[in-house]
């Protein structure tokens, strides 16, 4: 039988490397890039290098924010080997941690590279803007009261991985923002705060135990719960009323497609109060966003090959 040293002392697969990105989060990161991008083309600009950078700026970002994440939260002990729901490339796969920290800086270095190709042939105001993204990605975990746990992650995380990224995208190719581009955003950036809400509502008891006060343990689980079906059903009734208001093209009807996964999530979460049990109903809820995402900057794309009236 193998022993745990002899585990810990194997040199790390690619499964193990690629497991330490949370593949499974990096839709978050895509759907915006894409969805601002098929906005700006729709508005007839399109720049394909652009868009290629800042796709894998973006990825990089996200990437390097989850390894902040497994790197904090091991060294402030909030993971071990029966952690449920983390990369556990640190405490069960025998990755250093000190690899992970620096592998999360290369990557941040990349991105930085990225972003200066991407101000060069756009503006550099884009680099005070990814600069201050960055910097709240490493605070997200780092730092001395890192956002994640406080009640304002969600928030966080929604902004910037939904509204902020989404008029980057936007910006850069047409060097221009406008205010519908900010408003058909907020369902993507709500249903990206949603995955971060599922996993604090996964997460409650050991969260709390471990002195975090995100807004699921400050209103509780049942409550927290409602707040994530409530947030769902909001983003699906302004996709709605942006559909009958023109800002989105009739072919977005389809982002409801959606619905029975998101309705999956929360009846799952109603259903189980085991971490292993909810572990489910969170990736219900990164699926819905994927889809949802996926779907709108779908309708965008047919909008842009068979144009209808708005």
């Amino acid at each position: 039988m193998e022993t745990k040293s002899n585990h810990l002392n194997e040199k790390p697969g690619l499964h193990i490397w690629w497991r330490l990105l949370r593949p499974h989060t990096l839709t978050a990161s895509f759907i915006p890039v894409f969805v601002g991008t098929m906005l700006a083309v729709l508005d007839g600009s399109f720049r394909p290098l652009l868009f290629v950078a800042m796709l894998i700026a973006a990825l990089l970002i996200q990437a390097a924010t989850n390894m902040f994440n497994e790197y904090y939260d091991y060294a402030r002990g909030l993971d071990n080997e029966n952690s449920v729901g983390i990369g556990g490339t640190i405490v069960r796969d025998g990755v250093k941690a000190i690899v992970v920290q620096r592998l999360a800086f290369v990557f941040f270095g990349a991105a930085i590279l990225l972003g200066v190709y991407i101000c060069m042939a756009s503006s550099w105001w884009i680099a005070v803007i990814g600069s201050i993204s960055m910097l709240i990605g490493y605070l997200y975990t780092g730092g001395p009261i890192p956002i994640a746990y406080t009640p304002f992650g969600e928030i966080f995380s929604g902004f910037l991985m939904g509204t902020v990224i989404i008029g980057i995208s936007y910006y850069i190719q047409t060097l221009t923002i406008t205010w519908q581009v900010i408003v058909i955003s907020i369902p993507i950036a709500i249903f990206i705060g949603c995955i971060l809400l599922s996993n604090n509502i996964r997460d409650l008891d050991g969260d709390k135990e471990n002195g975090r006060k995100t807004i699921a343990i400050l209103i509780g689980r049942e409550r927290a719960i409602f707040l994530l079906s409530s947030l769902m059903l909001l983003s699906y009734a302004l996709t709605a009323a942006f559909i009958i208001t023109g800002l989105l093209p009739i072919y977005s009807v389809i982002s409801l497609l959606s619905i029975p996964k998101a309705r999956l999530a929360v009846r799952t979460f109603q259903a189980n109060t085991t971490n292993v049990g909810m572990i489910p109903a969170m990736v219900a809820t990164a699926k819905t966003n994927t889809i949802y995402g996926a779907l709108i900057g779908l309708s965008l794309l047919l909008q842009i090959i068979i144009p209808l009236p708005l």
